[in-house]
């Protein structure tokens, strides 16, 4: 296997690890404790509507994305396409954003562990610690979500082969659950349990289609760990365009197994109506446990992909002098950003302490910031096809400009719905205490970044300002 180098670090994941790091980051544990809220907000045909929907519009996205790795396939992803389209300080908007789009995915996965192992072991909290938004939060509960994430930024620490070998099993074994799940609902599922299709109208549809960017969000943990990749670039365009294909499938199924698996009444007085679903359609409590444990498997998955993927970025970001040198520090016998991925494991430490609540707020938070980046990057796609015509594009996107005017316009309308006064606004006030206090220090940092004007060397120019 040929190896080069990328600030460090070393090129040496294969086809089959970039569509597991991808494909389990955007699976992750949502599908578990989110499905009975999507289908009663939107009834299953709505949710599953929705999720088309997103896909759309991630799909889209994702077109641009596919032409920009291929192009530029070094680690950081949307940040090294923002500083060559729009400059410095958009490019520190852009990956600002994401990172904590990612950390958010990263803390929710730190909740939703000992939220899951509840429904197989319902004694577990013990020692109340206090209460967070009307949820007491248990020391034992908060314990195992912290010695999750101990583990998980052990596995990324000591370097990107093992994290990528453990992620390769436990999608597939997600896979087996999966299968499982159609199985049963081809031979239990019922088509009177569908009803009612839609509900809530088209309230009921936007509610599903704002969590979407945060569940399809990990298609573009293959940007950011590019630099890490042993493939031609083209294939790695592809390779992103499969894994979006296979999450909005995946999502689409869940929608429709579970509810064909439950009557309305039954998913309303669920704690986890995935795995109830999967013990009605099979007639038999112990596959409800085999498809919580493939949940579990899906939190590590998006757990061990966004890890991976935010200390890319925050590694970029570092390199390019938009952050403190010291996250940038590559491990001399592990040859992974060490820095980077200990900060982003300390932020999941601390998650647990917050309690079940955090789930929503995190969902919610990320969402947003997961979307702007989509927009950014868009945007960077477009003025890239107009200003650099004949930059290298081994994946050449047909009908480019179309395809990027309407990711622009879909990433942005999405955006809006957010905002106070649209049908998914923000909480007040934690969530906008989430995305205020990451954006204080955000404009804190970004106010001294130097202006360097967009260009093909606008990262060397970057490091030159800083250094000054």
């Amino acid at each position: 296997m040929t190896r080069h180098r990328d600030h460090g670090l070393t090129r040496v994941l294969g086809r089959l690890d970039v569509i597991a790091i991808a494909f389990g980051a955007m699976i992750g544990f949502g599908w578990i404790v989110l499905t009975g809220g999507f289908l009663e907000d939107a009834g299953s045909g709505g949710a599953a509507l929705a999720f088309v929907i997103g896909g759309i519009v991630v799909g889209l996205v994702g077109l641009t994305y596919a032409e920009l790795v291929s192009a530029m396939p070094a680690a950081g992803g949307e940040h090294n396409y923002t500083l060559r389209a729009l400059g410095a300080r958009p490019a520190f908007v852009t990956s600002w954003t994401l990172v904590l789009g990612y950390v958010s995915v990263v803390a929710f996965e730190a909740v939703a562990l000992p939220q899951t192992l509840l429904y197989l072991v319902p004694d577990l909290p013990a020692g109340r610690l206090w209460s967070v938004a009307g949820y007491d939060v248990y020391a034992s509960w908060a314990a195992v979500g912290i010695a999750g994430a101990v583990v998980v930024t052990a596995l990324n620490y000591v370097g990107v082969r093992p994290a990528a070998v453990f992620q390769t099993i436990a999608v597939l074994f997600l896979l087996v659950v999966g299968v499982l799940l159609t199985a049963g609902a081809v031979v239990g599922g019922s088509g009177e349990n569908l009803e009612p299709l839609f509900s809530g109208g088209t309230s009921g549809i936007l509610l599903v289609l704002v969590a979407t960017p945060f569940l399809f969000v990990g298609f573009d943990v293959i940007p950011q760990s590019a630099g890490e990749i042993n493939l031609p670039p083209r294939r790695i365009g592809t390779l992103l365009l499969i894994s979006v294909g296979l999450a909005v499938t995946w999502y689409v199924m869940i929608m429709l197994t579970v509810g064909s698996g439950l009557a309305h009444d039954q998913r309303t007085d669920s704690e986890l109506p995935t795995a109830e679903a999967m013990s009605a359609l099979w007639g038999s409590s112990a596959m409800g446990t085999v498809l919580v444990v493939g949940g579990i498997a899906g939190i590590l998955t998006s757990w061990n992909g966004f890890l991976l993927g935010a200390s890319r970025l925050v590694f970029a970001m570092a390199s390019s002098g938009m952050l403190p040198r010291w996250f940038a520090r590559v491990h001399p016998r592990f040859g992974t950003p060490g820095n980077a991925i200990l900060f982003i494991g300390a932020l999941s430490v601390v998650a647990p302490l917050f309690g079940r609540q955090m789930l929503v707020w995190l969902v919610d938070a990320g969402s947003l910031s997961i979307i702007v980046a989509y927009l950014m990057v868009a945007l960077s796609f477009l003025v890239l096809r107009r200003r650099e015509p004949e930059m290298p594009r081994p994946f050449r996107l047909p009908l480019g400009r179309t395809v990027g005017v309407l990711a622009v316009l879909l990433s942005f309308g999405t955006a809006v719905l957010f905002l106070p006064g649209m049908p998914a606004e923000l909480i007040w006030p934690a969530e906008w205490i989430i995305v205020g206090a990451w954006w204080l220090a955000g404009i804190v940092l970004v106010l001294r970044l130097p202006r360097v004007r967009p260009s093909v060397d606008a990262e060397e120019r970057l490091l030159r300002a800083v250094r000054r």
